[in-house]
């Protein structure tokens, strides 16, 4: 096997050991996807916090998620809240288009985002 081969594979084995928790499973977050039209991540957004079940209390004025207050930040935080809670049901990080999977913690400052395995 060639160094630089071997290299590579040093490298990637230890980028895999970082993202690895220690039961063996990979963290994962739904975020918003920065494509979608606003108007379709305002409908999914809106469907999250209602029908969907996702806990919306931490978006609102002087909570911790509440900033940045972009469209963007709050659909990803409803997002991966209503994913979290309800992967282990079937439910998907779709929202018509409008999210997708990560493997970034999107938390900061206060706000944190759960990430359930």
């Amino acid at each position: 096997m060639s160094s630089a081969l071997l290299r590579i594979l040093l490298v990637l084995f230890f980028f895999a050991s970082i993202l690895q928790k220690s039961d063996g499973q990979f963290e994962e977050w739904c975020i918003a996807d920065e494509q979608t039209p606003d108007g379709e991540l305002q409908m999914a957004l809106d469907w999250a916090c209602g029908k969907g079940g996702a806990d919306c209390s931490k978006l609102k004025v002087n909570q911790p998620c509440y900033f940045p207050n972009t469209l963007k930040a709050h659909a990803s935080y409803a997002f991966n809240d209503y994913y979290q809670k309800f992967k282990h049901k079937g439910a998907t990080c779709y929202f018509n288009s409008a999210a997708m999977i990560t493997d970034l913690d999107p938390s900061h400052h206060s706000c944190k985002f759960e990430s359930r395995t």
